[in-house]
């Protein structure tokens, strides 16, 4: 039973405005004594802001003071922006993980193939589970997605229910798993649910999502017509998408190559849960040069346009095995995420310089949302009666409509909330009312740069930010100790043109701001290493950007001898 003073609180750690790196805290229990489960922890992708970072990870601090109190981690289902940086954050938070046979096949492949910080182990529920997590009563709910087991999670407090989502759409095909049932969402509502978390990212978007096996038959008809040689590049994850193809390819007598590490890892933890049966006969790469042209679909990595994945070795003719030629079919059974448009871009050039065939969403369906569009929104609501609803999942405009759009569908409270916050989410009759924001917790990002996971990792940042724009100089001035006279001026540069002037080379330039400022010094001060170091430096920015324009960084080693 719940106490007067128990109440249960959300807070987004990730994915809350944005789209990624999701991290779900509820805490149930008095203010002063919550107990918390985690739902998921995911991570996103570096952007051009973050140079030379290999992933961005949820900010955890705020749990990691509160570790004791963690009871759980519970994973909705395999995508890296949902499971990815628990490799990581473990050793931060040492909590039970819970998941169920396709995820946690894929985590313990994941491990395998990248190592971990700290062994940990994997709970694997089965599908429809229902058990208890400390405090929290949970209940895997199957629903349909673009990886197989997406589970929507029934989380059962003292305080009530709250129906949180996942990824999710309703795909009466989904070619691998079952169909969302229908009847069981159905019992839920009849049972009560208070709030509804929710899936916002296509909330824009009227109708009804396209099936996977809809996507399937177009892909089976493209692969029958083609003549040459068929490339299909898609999200790694996407087992219903990797069994058409193998279908498909079957059915035209061909067979397929897989090429990628990733897509290896998903089929090995597909055929262990049953979902890829054995006899689609995936080949490794180094069987392609002995098949013909007309026999072969070649399954690859890189449909974002990843410098490193297959196909944009394949692209830029770097590939040890596998090469195209005119004629050949390439297919993005994908779409290009945002902030991709560059170097997908970059990837589609070098596919037309070699003349192949390109053939995307712009004109075949060759690929579907995983998430749900306004129909099945609304079918949703339908079957689970909510009396409140926290839009998840989504950047800010996405979470925004999706309240309103709740509000017009019978949801009378809704209630934005964004990463950091935290907001009483149940009793729903709470004295000092329901949904809503009581307090604040630390968010943020953490970063995987090289091997370590960086905390403070602003300044570097920012540091890294700047010498992509505007280069580095190093300049070393060396004095005699005996009359303060300079001896030699060295310089080094890096990503600043050599051409700033028509009249003196760059070294030339930096030797004059040296001079000339060594020269302005009064003789005793000249052998303040501090002052005078930074006074070269000043002057050595202030010409180069005269004449550039841009004041690079500028390092100065300043030495009497």
């Amino acid at each position: 039973m719940s106490k007067p003073s128990d109440e249960l609180v959300l807070l987004p750690v990730g994915g809350a405005g944005e789209i990624g790196m999701n991290i779900y805290l509820y805490g149930t229990g008095p203010q002063t004594n919550r107990q918390w489960l985690m739902v998921d922890v995911g991570v996103t992708f570096p952007g051009p802001a973050e140079p030379g970072v290999e992933l961005v990870l949820p900010d955890v601090s705020f749990i990691r003071e509160e570790q004791n109190n963690l009871a759980g981690i519970v994973l909705t289902h395999a995508h890296e922006d949902h499971l990815g940086a628990l490799t990581e954050l473990w050793p931060s938070l040492r909590a039970p993980v819970f998941a169920t046979p396709f995820t946690a096949a894929l985590l313990r492949g994941k491990i395998a193939s990248y190592g971990s910080r700290e062994e940990f182990e994997v709970t694997e529920m089965p599908l429809g589970s229902r058990f208890d997590v400390g405090p929290f009563n949970v209940e895997y709910v199957g629903m349909t997605h673009s990886i197989p087991e997406p589970n929507a999670l029934v989380i059962r407090t003292p305080e009530g229910v709250v129906f949180h989502s996942g990824d999710w759409k309703l795909d009466p095909e989904p070619v691998v798993g079952a169909p969302v049932d229908e009847e069981r969402l159905q019992q839920i509502g009849e049972e009560g649910v208070d709030v509804l978390v929710c899936d916002s990212t296509n909330v824009f978007k009227e109708g009804h999502s396209v099936s996977e096996g809809e996507v399937a038959r177009s892909l089976a008809q493209i692969i029958m017509e083609a003549d040459k040689r068929v490339v299909v590049t898609a999200f790694s994850s996407n087992v219903a998408r990797i069994k058409a193809v193998g279908e498909a390819a079957r059915a035209a007598g061909r067979y397929v190559v897989v090429a990628g590490q990733s897509l290896w890892r998903v089929i090995t933890a597909a055929q262990e849960s049953g979902y890829l049966p054995d006899d689609l006969g995936f080949m490794d790469q180094e069987h392609y040069s002995h098949l013909h042209r007309d026999q072969t679909v070649l399954l690859c990595t890189g449909s974002q346009g990843e410098s490193r994945a297959a196909l944009a070795r394949i692209a830029r003719g770097e590939h040890r095995q596998i090469s195209l030629a005119a004629g050949d079919v390439v297919i993005f059974s994908s779409f290009t995420i945002p902030g991709n448009e560059r170097s997908v871009g970059a990837l589609l050039n070098n596919l037309a310089d070699i003349g192949v065939e390109v053939v995307t969403i712009a004109n075949k369906l060759v690929h579907a949302s995983g998430h749900p569009q306004r129909d099945e929104l609304r079918q949703l609501y339908k079957w689970l009666t909510p009396r409140a609803l926290v839009p998840m999942y989504g950047e800010y405009r996405h979470m925004r409509e999706h309240c309103r759009f709740a509000r017009e569908n019978g949801i009378k409270k809704t209630q934005i909330l964004t990463n950091g916050e935290i907001m009483r989410l149940l009793p729903l009759e709470h004295a000092d009312g329901a949904l809503q924001k009581i307090d604040d917790a630390p968010s943020g990002r953490w970063y995987l740069d090289g091997n370590i996971v960086s905390i403070n990792h602003e300044q570097p940042m920012r540091e890294r930010r700047k010498l992509a724009y505007v280069g580095l100089v190093v300049v070393t001035v060396i004095l005699s100790d005996e009359d303060k006279e300079i001896i030699d001026v060295l310089t080094e540069t890096q990503g600043i043109p050599g051409e700033i002037s028509e009249h003196y080379s760059l070294e030339e330039i930096v030797e004059r701001a040296v001079e000339g400022t060594v020269a302005s010094l009064p003789r005793k001060k000249r052998s303040n290493q501090d002052k005078s170091g930074e006074a070269v430096r000043r002057a050595v920015r202030a010409e180069i950007n005269r004449l550039w324009g841009k004041k690079p960084v500028c390092i100065v080693h300043y030495i009497c001898i």
